[in-house]
């Protein structure tokens, strides 16, 4: 069994190592209302202001080298300016 701390631990180099959303392969965001840790989770809240993109099909996390920490698959319309809260759990496999 992996110790909480640990976890906790890589939940912290985790949040560390994103660096930006990308939306679609082209909308970057880098201001985050929320990007913090709690117990093995990485917690981060962003605003996609109404306009940018009508729909969001691809959310990317990306460090600062630009590679891809996660992809997903979504549809997400934009009619507003919208938030969008993001969950990230580290746990034992």
């Amino acid at each position: 069994m992996i110790s909480t701390e640990f976890l906790s631990n890589v939940a912290d180099h985790v949040d560390g190592q994103v660096a930006k959303v990308v939306l679609n392969e082209s909308y970057e965001i880098t201001d985050f209302s929320i990007k913090e840790t709690e117990q093995g989770l990485v917690h981060m809240q962003y605003i996609v202001p109404s306009g940018v993109v009508p729909t969001v099909v691809l959310i990317e996390l990306k460090d600062v080298s630009d590679n891809v920490i996660s992809s997903n698959e979504v549809y997400v319309p934009i009619t507003a300016d919208t938030i969008i809260t993001q969950t990230i759990r580290v746990k034992e496999g």
